[in-house]
């Protein structure tokens, strides 16, 4: 079968590395793809906002499953119309991945159906906005309400900083996503990714996984779109995964199936394990209507099974039948970034040495932000690889990563040097 997989990151990286292995699969069409994933299929240039174009290129190619990556295309409808011209899609209609599509929205739905989460309240004006932060106090937590590509949270410690958030949200910092402001009171413990493949009906949770998101060592500094991640999390027991499922997933499945607009896709939660008492208690951070990046790539290194029927089976409504095996090694991934990411950076440098770092045993570089250009790999984005190890434990596979990170030639990128520590303490 042909498929059409669609996004240029790290995760699709992944996730095209994945179907590639399928059986099932004939020609794997990648759009727009990157710099490093030609190997996994045929790079095509669609305008993925013109959906029209986008349905024809799949009618005329016979491409029986689309798999969309990114969340911008899913929040635009591009299921939607997919799905009306029965082309099968992996991936949430519009009115699903509202979840990600507005932080208010997911709030609202937790405060109806009893999720745990934080304290929290929505506002559309700067000084209503202001009044709550003086009243609440800080440390406080400012969110864009819309998608921001990862960086429309700021932890504010300060009134100063949270004033401040505030006007620079509403003063258009992050675009539409700015017109509403939800505010949070802040969660202390410890941060874990959990993701499910769901149809509307089924649950499938995945094994788990926790990422980096400060830019820095020792989870310092701004939040970034992920500088690392791990998996399994030793963190998310059986019993905290029986409990997300019971109390976040399966409520969260239930509401959207009750409002009309059901959930297909993968559902990523991200949580935060707060304790009292000594018992840990999972709370939603907050929903993505994809897979996480960088926990995707981690996934997939530790996935056994075929991915397609799995894929399929979701966008088929046939979830039930599926059951997913998952290798009982580690994996861990390490985000290099262009120096300056999250800010202001550079475009264009070269990075030299992938290919030796790509035939390492038990590595796998995925690429990120990059461009092939006269046979040289070219940086054009923040994040821009995902140096993977695997290995019989965390700390091998963390090690298996940083030695193919150590034969990477590029003077513009950084990367943080303690990914998996919490892992490793635990």
């Amino acid at each position: 079968m042909n498929i059409l997989l669609i996004g240029s990151g790290g995760r699709e990286h992944a996730l095209a590395w994945k179907i590639a292995q399928s059986p099932l699969l004939d020609t794997l069409f990648i759009s727009p793809g990157n710099g490093g994933m030609e190997s996994c299929g045929t790079i095509i240039n669609l305008d993925v906002a013109d959906h029209q174009a986008v349905i024809n290129f799949v009618k005329d190619n016979n491409v029986k499953l689309v798999v969309i990556g990114p969340e911008a295309p899913l929040v635009a409808g591009l299921a939607n119309d997919l799905s009306a011209t029965n082309i099968p899609c992996f991936g949430p209609t519009k009115e699903a991945a509202i979840l990600e599509g507005s932080k208010g929205f997911t709030k609202d739905i937790c405060k109806d159906y009893n999720i745990p989460t934080a304290k929290y309240a929505r506002f559309t004006d700067a000084n209503s906005a202001k009044d709550y932060v003086r009243k609440e106090g800080t440390p406080i937590v400012i969110k864009a309400d819309g998608l921001a590509a990862g960086k429309g949270v700021i932890m504010a410690e300060t009134d100063t900083e949270a004033l401040t958030a505030i006007d620079e949200i509403f003063g258009g910092s992050f675009g539409d996503a700015g017109a509403e402001v939800v505010i949070e009171e802040t969660l202390y413990g410890e941060e874990a990714s959990f993701f499910v493949l769901t149809d509307g009906k089924t649950c499938l949770p995945l094994v788990t996984a926790q990422d980096h998101k400060r830019a820095f060592d020792g989870d310092k500094g701004p939040n970034t779109g992920g500088m690392g991640a791990y998996s399994p999390a030793p963190i998310m027991t059986d019993e905290l995964i029986t409990q997300t499922m019971h109390e976040v997933i399966e409520p969260t499945v239930k509401a959207m199936n009750d409002k009309g607009t059901p959930y297909k896709g993968v559902l990523y939660a991200g949580l935060m394990l707060t304790e009292k008492d000594g018992v840990k208690t999972p709370q939603l951070i907050e929903y993505n209507a994809r897979f996480g990046d960088p926990e995707c790539q981690v996934l997939m290194m530790r996935m056994k099974s075929d991915i397609v029927p799995a894929l399929l089976a979701v966008a088929n409504e046939t979830l039930e039948a599926i059951e997913l095996k998952w290798s009982e090694t580690s994996a861990l991934t390490v985000v290099m970034a262009t120096k300056g990411y999250p800010g202001s950076y550079e475009k264009g440098t070269e990075i030299k040495g992938l290919e030796e770092a790509n035939s390492l045993d038990d590595c796998q570089v995925f690429h990120a932000g990059t461009k092939k250009e006269d046979g040289k790999f070219k940086a054009i984005g923040g994040r821009v690889l995902n140096v993977t190890g695997v290995g019989s434990t965390i700390a091998e596979a963390q090690s298996n990563a940083y030695k193919a990170i150590d034969v990477i030639e590029w003077e513009d990128g950084f990367c943080r040097r303690d990914i998996g520590w919490r892992a490793l303490k635990a």
